[in-house]
């Protein structure tokens, strides 16, 4: 019987028949319901499960399949763009305009002055030389791909000079130099790790020469005895030998972040004035945008970008396009932005305010975690991410779960495996044994408290 404690498994006929049968065809269609009850009859002759539990594990394996696989968490991470968690949280202006393009056509490609053809980068063209001082600007899908593209559309066959110290790797181990290789250009390493000087691209500069390019790096710092060119010493060094200077940003930002209490970075305007004939940057870190990546500048140079067959491959949606059009158009109003963008929003966030709310989490999280936990309230570190301002960080406040004593360190990692199967998991770090919840990135307590119950 399906109600009983039976050895032999019901018939799948008999268990579709059963109220959570019944509810696992109207919620999954009859053709997955059969399936999961015939994998669930499996478990019941393996002795896994009862003959009872059938219909209700084929109905929880049917819920768990329909769980989807990108979902939302709470980044207690202490790392504001994280990567693996999607960096930049878009505006509410950028989501609306998300929603509104996924719901109907919309003027992709389409000019309704005339009537004809349009060109999609025009949704964000203007705005971007407006808020960058460029000549033209268009858009890829990520910073890499504006890379790709500028190389190949303007270095393809010819040498591209770049310093020793500047030859990056970024994130899932792809390295400047095998983009350039892809690209098709060739490089040409000058200087040294920690020093290179006008010299070494003087020297350097020859017929072949088809672009000097600098690039931020992203991801670590060179200090001690180091030299580099000055940006606008290397632009006009470049000009002086008829050749482009190609500044790559990475992250690339379009504001003054000094005036919001954080560490300086380099503009895209600063490059743009600096002389860069081509700049290449990120929408989706500190810009705060959606994924994308841009290329701005000279207008012919950008045209050639433009033109090139990899554009295509590399383009925009129309969804994306919504977003980062809303997005930018925030920048027009500086004096807010603080207030309208998130990214902004949490890195600016007082450290006093970051720590009352952990005063306020660190009984229940410890009531949570069970006897014996410790839940400390303590000063932390927060990084920007994403490649920004790699060895800067913010003061901000979380709180440490720290085990009972003689427990090992397998209480923590399982303590952070509870938080992470959360049906909104929560991510912290672990470190000097314990669970760290850095709370920068959390702005309603009440979202972690709702993970608790």
């Amino acid at each position: 019987m399906l109600g009983g404690m039976t050895t032999r498994p019901p018939s799948v006929d008999h268990v579709l028949r059963s109220p959570p049968g019944a509810a696992a065809v109207a919620r999954f269609g009859h053709t997955a319901a059969v399936a999961a009850i015939r994998a669930a009859v499996v478990r019941v002759r393996a002795g896994e499960i009862a003959a009872a539990a059938v219909a209700e594990t084929a109905l929880a394996a049917l819920e768990a399949a329909a769980q989807p696989s990108l979902r939302p968490v709470l980044n207690l991470t202490g790392t504001v763009l994280h990567t693996n968690l999607g960096r930049a949280l878009l505006a509410e202006p950028a989501i609306s305009a998300a929603v509104g393009a996924m719901r109907g056509p919309a003027t992709l490609e389409f000019d309704l002055a005339t009537g004809g053809r349009g060109e999609r980068d025009d949704h964000v063209r203007a705005l971007l030389c407006e808020l960058t001082g460029a000549e033209d600007a268009i858009a890829v899908n990520n910073n890499a791909a504006a890379l790709v593209l500028a190389l190949a559309a303007l270095a393809a066959g010819r040498e591209t000079i770049v310093s020793r110290g500047e030859l990056i790797e970024i994130g899932g181990s792809f390295r400047l130099p095998a983009i350039m290789e892809s690209a098709g250009t060739r490089l040409v390493e000058v200087g040294t790790t920690n020093r290179t000087h006008a010299r070494d691209y003087e020297g350097a500069i020859g017929p072949a020469t088809a672009l000097v390019m600098k690039v931020h790096t992203s991801n670590y710092r060179i200090e001690g005895f180091t030299a580099e060119v000055a940006p606008r010493d290397l632009a006009a060094l470049a000009h002086a030998r008829g050749v482009p200077l190609l500044d790559d940003l990475g992250s690339g930002t379009l504001i003054d972040l000094t005036r919001h209490g954080l560490p300086r970075e380099r503009t895209v305007g600063d490059a743009i004035s600096d002389g860069a004939d081509i700049v290449t940057f990120s929408g989706d870190k500190l810009l705060g945008g959606p994924q994308a990546g841009f290329i701005a500048g000279r207008r012919d140079l950008v045209a050639r970008c433009a033109k090139h067959p990899l554009k295509r491959a590399l383009r925009l949606d129309k969804i994306r396009l919504a977003a980062l059009e809303a997005t930018l158009k925030l920048y027009r109003n500086p004096d807010r932005l603080a207030e309208t963008l998130p990214t902004l929003r949490l890195l600016a966030r007082p450290v006093a305010e970051i720590q009352a709310m952990a005063d306020g989490l660190a009984a229940p999280l410890a009531a949570w975690a069970g006897e014996g936990w410790a839940a400390e309230v303590i000063d932390c570190q927060s990084q920007i991410g994403s490649g920004a301002l790699p060895v800067e960080t913010i003061p901000s406040a979380g709180i440490a779960l720290t085990p009972p004593a003689g427990t090992s360190g397998a209480a923590v990692e399982a303590l952070a495996a509870r938080l992470r199967g959360r049906v909104v998991p929560v991510i912290g770090t672990i470190r000097h044994g314990a669970l760290r919840l850095d709370l920068r990135c959390l702005e309603d307590p009440s979202a972690l408290l709702a993970q608790l119950t």
